[in-house]
């Protein structure tokens, strides 16, 4: 569901309906479609102010448009109509289990097979011992993603999350993708249901949103032939959010997609956010492909691309509250830049992050507090420090 331009009720309730315009909201929407000259994006931003769903076709209009600062007039509108002048950062560890996976995929310069010399497995102590680090220096969050090991069964899970818990309380989880949902399920006798459950019953608070990577099934044999298909990826989704749980979604960009498979993507996540509403976020992923098996279309992408999909993202996926862009994949200044294009979240300090780094991100392997507050208020934003379910955190300390 989505809401005309000035009619939000808070950032997280959206509705259908007829706007009722005063005098500040015809203001308001007079000023975006008089500096919008291209007649296809000012078709596009009729549709945002009265919140109409664009269609597949505007998509394709924004993801290839060349008139970059019109489009990101109509997301910055969208986004700002959404969460005012607040950007979200978190203060959290990631907690990478282990590197080994069955599945070992083209794309992942991560995995590695059981019996590797880099290969690796935490033991739950190791963990806890991580977490406790982690906590000293003030986390909110654990961000929780690893392999498809196949010596380990939903008790390995169940305990971490619990031990978890037992060092602080508090702390807000956030584990495990539908891939591993999906795994778990299948090596454990399961029904996703009760491996969701047993998880909450641990600890579980929200799922990120891996291994989406391209829903196109054309596209997905070339980087990622033997991981779940991208309808099984959205049926593990709609299962977790018909259990309360909250996800992200994500999209992994520049290795062989098209627009055509970016729009299908987005579709089929605004179809399902239509159906549950479950999904928080939306969180493009750039690929990086040093130690990887497919090559990516440039060694880094560029500003115009990044710009054009995270404001088609944000026009698009309107019935999705929350936008990322993550600092650690796109670079800090363009994740600065992106908050003026339709995002309101950069991302968290993730402590011990090793997935993206695995495949030659070249940004640090964690961020201070202090540094992605100085990245939102000079953009002009007010910086809100939050768990993954968007729950304003006070701040007793700098990270």
């Amino acid at each position: 569901m989505v809401v005309p331009l000035s009619h939000s009720r808070g950032a997280e309730e959206y509705v259908y309906g007829p706007p009722t315009p005063c005098a500040h909201e015809k203001g308001m929407r007079e000023n975006l479609l008089n500096g919008i000259q291209n007649k296809k994006l000012a078709a596009v931003a009729e549709k945002a102010i009265q919140g109409t769903p664009v269609s597949e076709e505007d998509a394709i209009t924004m993801l290839t448009t060349n008139d970059i600062l019109e489009l990101g007039a109509i997301a910055h509108a969208v986004r700002t109509d959404l969460h005012g002048d607040r950007a979200f950062y978190g203060v959290n560890m990631n907690l990478n289990y282990t590197n080994v996976c069955e599945l070992r995929c083209p794309l992942c310069a991560f995995s590695r097979d059981e019996g590797d010399e880099d290969a690796y497995l935490f033991s739950l102590e190791e963990i806890e011992e991580r977490v406790r680090e982690a906590v000293s220096l003030g986390i909110d969050e654990v961000h929780i993603v690893g392999g498809l090991h196949p010596g380990l069964r939903i008790d390995y899970f169940e305990e971490m999350l619990r031990r978890i818990k037992g060092v602080k309380p508090d702390l807000f989880i956030v584990a495990l993708t539908a891939v591993e949902f999906d795994y778990l399920a299948r090596m454990n006798d399961l029904t996703l249901e009760e491996v969701f459950g047993r998880l909450q019953d641990a600890g579980l608070g929200a799922l990120p949103g891996g291994g989406a990577e391209i829903f196109d099934e054309g596209v997905r044999e070339v980087i990622a032939p033997g991981k779940i298909s991208g309808t099984r990826w959205l049926e593990v989704m709609r299962t977790a959010h018909s259990l309360g749980l909250q996800t992200n979604a994500t999209l992994l960009h520049n290795h062989v997609e098209g627009p055509e498979e970016v729009v299908d993507h987005l579709s089929r996540i605004r179809e399902l956010q239509d159906e549950t509403g479950g999904f928080k976020t939306f969180v493009p992923l750039t690929y990086h492909d040093a130690n990887t098996k497919v090559k990516a279309k440039r060694a880094g992408t560029t500003g115009f691309s990044d710009i054009r999909l995270y404001a088609t993202s944000r026009v698009f996926l309107r019935n999705v509250p929350h936008l990322k862009a993550l600092w650690m994949y796109v670079g800090e200044k363009m994740a600065q830049v992106l908050l003026r294009f339709g995002v309101d979240d950069i991302g968290a300090t993730y402590h011990y992050e090793k997935v993206v780094h695995a495949a030659g991100a070249p940004t640090p392997d964690f961020g201070s507090e202090a540094h992605l507050r100085r990245l939102i208020e000079t953009a002009g934003l007010d910086p809100v420090r939050a768990t993954a379910d968007y729950q304003p955190v006070k701040r007793d300390r700098i990270a």
